[in-house]
């Protein structure tokens, strides 16, 4: 059996990232019209970019790739919650 690490006392289990650095988020909705609205307007960071990733096989869900660069901890995760919490979103990863 494979021992799982722990955290100690004094150790974060969070990964270190240096920033700035360029962050990728796979968003899966309903629409590319809606996931386009969504980051055109939360997305304030001078370059950005929004690709389609894939269409589930009924086509009732799209997935894009949105690719910049966050400057911050602070940012990557204020910009994901952004993403996941509109209502045309399904998932954020």
């Amino acid at each position: 059996m494979k021992k799982i690490p722990t955290k100690s006392s004094g150790q974060s289990c969070k990964p270190k990232i240096d920033y700035p650095c360029t962050w990728q988020y796979k968003i899966i909705g309903e629409s590319a019209t809606a996931i386009t609205r969504l980051v055109k307007e939360h997305v304030h960071e001078k370059r950005y970019t929004l690709t389609d990733s894939n269409v589930s096989s009924g086509g009732r869900h799209i997935s894009m790739a949105l690719e910049l660069i966050v400057n911050s901890d602070e940012r990557r995760l204020e910009l994901y919650k952004l993403l996941a919490a509109d209502s045309s979103v399904k998932v954020v990863l």
